[in-house]
């Protein structure tokens, strides 16, 4: 955001940054893309699969496993060929834990292992490897045995064949990158001894032993998974025989207590008993079947920690977000529906007070206007249709539609100047100039205005203390979804802010469609402002911070017109947003001034930053959650609380509708308006952050018109000079009297502001 902007001194390119929206989606895409990469792979790795219990029963045929598999020993070689078995040497016991590492019950089974001096054997599971790399590093530092439990303990049989590799390879890579070691020892999730094998299972073996692993199976099972009791499992645990074991115990997969009690008893009790304990490949007679692991492998496997430790902590820090976002957004409706309910009952007291004497000067009516020739004649008819005495002076910004001829081809009581292109701003301070009434209002060339909207607007300044009124722009052009969602945006968004501002005394924008100003207020700040894009949020917020107060009245309506097509709709709320921020950020110096000035700096500001930037920000990752949700974690809770949220916006457009008086059928299309239009919303509060932070610069753009305006009934002014009046209210002073400009064609432009003196502190001098 900058404030050096100046509509007479030429930009210097050479300190100008330009950074066109390629560039922000480009970034927002890559963003998107290593966002919903980094959700699936987590998504994938969490919650598709998970340690559940080893009893699985239904086994199907078994006519394609070899008889000598089936009757054989519990490791299995060469499946894909000439498969053989081997058996555990008589007297030896090969302890083996499945599920790890776990952070609780690792560590104190490796205790009980050391205390005995006995080695095992641990077949991790990959995510457990990733969340725990330390462990597998002590596993393999106090002389145990590494195998492979897959990646996220699916049953293996019963997926396809390329996700069987991907279990296999992501699991070799994740104990390469957290120990530098690979292993060819493979147990499959839900395996138990040779007998139990089936077809689909020796799918999987012969496929592993492609791949270079060999299948170690169990002959005793603790049957620690059932938790039965400390003396059950060592019931289970003890074998009958003098025969050699491979016995399946567990390190993980939940409450393991029983087992590490279990194991400080059987280790002792099988020694005494004549049995030794070995790893795998040593109880079996096997080539070391663990080895140092390539640079290759180790730093793909480094790679693939730290890119799942990542997707943990974005998940995470999502699901603060979303909780951070979904608190701002209840904390948001219920100030606005409190603020809402206190403003109208505060006004609902004061209609028989009124704010003071009626107020029947006449007003001047400044109508800046760049190729408005689509709406102008029927802006204008309105204004004439006002029953309180007004001054019209349209200001053609350098029209090439011939938007001030049309003006002037109507032959009515308004003034018409005409200048070169020099932005609203400047057309503005032209009106300025040449108004003649002590109260402006200022209206859109595309806005029209009903016939007391201007004597309602004014009424408020009967309080010396206002310097400055909003009015309630409504849109007009409502058919169709996306003039349906602007009008919802205009009644439950703008309106409901309007009247928290109001009564907290914090307005920060009397919007360009329709504001009432006292002209003296404007003159002493030096004239409208062109720093920004947003030239009404900057003048209001200098109104505030001089002192003077800014009202809204709800009952002063002008209709304007939308934006009927979403580039159209991106190009007027990209402008607005960046020049919103320009404005808090030219006027930041309020957070710490007293009077009108702190209350706009510590109210206003902080509610414009906290719900209209950073709540945009956050509010995108309510519906990434929402997605994720929906395909990963629990899909009716995940539904359940995006409609409360919906209800809540239902709750509070209700409200608003009511409030405006207007009719809540449009409210059904709000559901839709969650899944393209808020979402644009979002896209524009961020690049327009991202536009603020990297320094760039927009143009004042006009905007598309289409047509749609029409003059009230009554609207066709008799030209004899004078404007409808209301019995009682002063006569408007003649436009007869009035100098009418001619076409620029050379001769000089409109006074300047002779005499204006700066007096706001936080302004700099400025030339119009």
């Amino acid at each position: 955001m900058t404030n050096r902007r100046r509509r007479n001194v030429p930009p210097r390119r050479s300190r100008t940054r330009q950074i066109t929206p390629r560039t922000h989606w480009l970034l927002l895409s890559v963003l998107a893309v290593t966002l919903s990469a980094a959700l699936l792979l987590q998504g994938y790795t969490h919650h598709m699969f998970g340690i559940t219990s080893d009893d699985v029963t239904d086994r199907g045929r078994n006519d394609l496993v070899p008889s000598q598999v089936v009757h054989g020993g519990p490791v299995i070689a060469n499946a894909a060929t000439s498969a053989h078995t081997a058996r555990v040497k008589a007297h030896t016991v090969a302890l083996t834990f499945d599920d790890g590492p776990d952070p609780t019950w690792t560590p104190r089974i490796l205790d009980v292992l050391r205390r005995n001096h006995v080695h095992a054997t641990f077949f991790v599971v990959g995510t457990q490897v990733v969340a725990h790399p330390e462990l597998v590093r002590r596993i393999v530092a106090e002389g145990h045995q590494i195998g492979i439990h897959t990646f996220t303990h699916p049953d293996l049989a019963r997926l396809a064949p390329w996700q069987r590799s991907l279990e296999l390879r992501e699991t070799q890579l994740a104990v390469a990158g957290a120990a530098g070691v690979t292993t060819a020892l493979l147990r499959p999730p839900y395996s138990s001894n040779n007998a139990t094998l089936d077809n689909a299972d020796w799918s999987v073996l012969r496929q592993a032993d492609a791949a270079g692993y060999v299948t170690v199976l169990s002959t005793k099972d603790s049957e620690d998974w059932q938790r039965p009791g400390v003396e059950r499992i060592l019931a289970h645990a003890t074998p009958h025989g003098d025969g050699g074991q491979i016995m399946l115990m567990h390190d993980a997969g939940g409450d393991r207590s029983q087992t590490v009690a279990a194991l400080a008893s059987l280790v002792p009790r099988l020694k005494a008993q004549g049995f030794t304990f070995a790893t795998v490949s040593d109880a079996v007679g096997m080539a070391a079947p663990v080895q140092a692991a390539g640079l290759g492998d180790h730093l793909q496997g480094l790679a693939l920690i730290k890119a799942l430790q990542g997707g943990d902590w974005v998940v995470r820090l999502l699901g603060l977000l979303m909780y951070a976002a979904g608190a701002i957004s209840v904390l948001r409706a219920a100030i606005v529906l409190i603020a809402a309910r206190r403003h109208r009952r505060l006004r609902t007291r004061r209609r028989g007070r009124t704010w003071g004497a009626p107020v029947t000067e006449p007003v001047s009516v400044i109508v800046p206007a760049y190729n408005e020739s689509a709406g102008i004649e029927a802006a204008v008819r309105s204004l004439l249709a006002s029953d309180h005495p007004v001054e019209i002076i349209v200001v053609d910004d350098g029209s090439t539609d011939g938007t001030a001829d049309l003006v002037d081809s109507l032959h009515l009581p308004v003034r018409v100047i005409r200048q070169r292109n020099a932005g609203k701003p400047a057309a503005l301070n032209t009106g300025l100039a040449f108004a003649t009434c002590d109260l402006v209002v200022m209206v859109d060339g595309d806005t029209v205005f009903e016939p007391d909207t201007v004597r309602t607007i004014v009424q408020p300044f009967a309080d010396p203390r206002v310097g400055a009124v909003s009015g309630n722009a409504k849109v007009v052009n409502r058919g169709g979804l996306l003039g349906r969602w602007q009008h919802i945006e205009y009644v439950v968004g703008f309106n409901l802010d309007r009247r928290l501002f109001d009564l907290a005394e914090c307005m920060p924008t009397v919007p360009g469609a329709v504001g009432a100003f006292r002209r003296q207020a404007l003159l002493d700040l030096g004239g409208v402002s062109d720093v920004t894009l947003a030239e009404d949020t900057d003048l209001t917020m200098a109104l505030c911070r001089n002192g003077w107060r800014v009202v809204y009245e709800e009952a002063a309506k002008a209709w304007t017109e939308a934006p009927a097509s979403l580039n159209a709709l991106w190009r007027q709320r990209y402008r607005w947003c960046y020049g919103t921020l320009q404005a808090m950020w030219k006027h930041r110096g309020a957070m710490v001034q007293g009077g009108a000035a702190g209350k706009l700096g510590r109210r206003g500001l902080v509610y414009l930053l906290l719900f209209q930037v950073l709540l945009p920000l956050l509010a995108p990752v309510v519906d990434i959650f929402a997605v994720y949700g929906l395909v990963f974690l629990d899909p009716v809770r995940i539904l359940g609380l995006w409609l409360a949220f919906l209800l809540l916006q239902l709750l509070m457009g209700l409200y608003a509708f009511r409030l405006d008086g207007e009719r809540p059928g449009p409210l059904w299309s709000l559901p839709l308006q969650q899944f393209v239009y808020r979402q644009l919303m979002y896209l524009v509060v961020i690049q327009s952050v991202f536009t603020a932070l990297t320094g760039s610069r927009l143009r004042w753009q006009r905007m598309e018109r289409y047509g749609s305006l029409r003059a009230p009934a009554g609207a066709e002014t008799p030209l004899d000079g004078h404007s409808p009046q209301e019995p009682g209210l002063a006569q408007p002073t003649p436009y007869d009297g009035f100098s009418y400009a001619a076409p620029y064609d050379g001769h000089a432009q409109p006074p300047p502001h002779n005499g204006l003196r700066q007096r706001a502190p936080h302004e700099a001098p400025h030339r119009y």
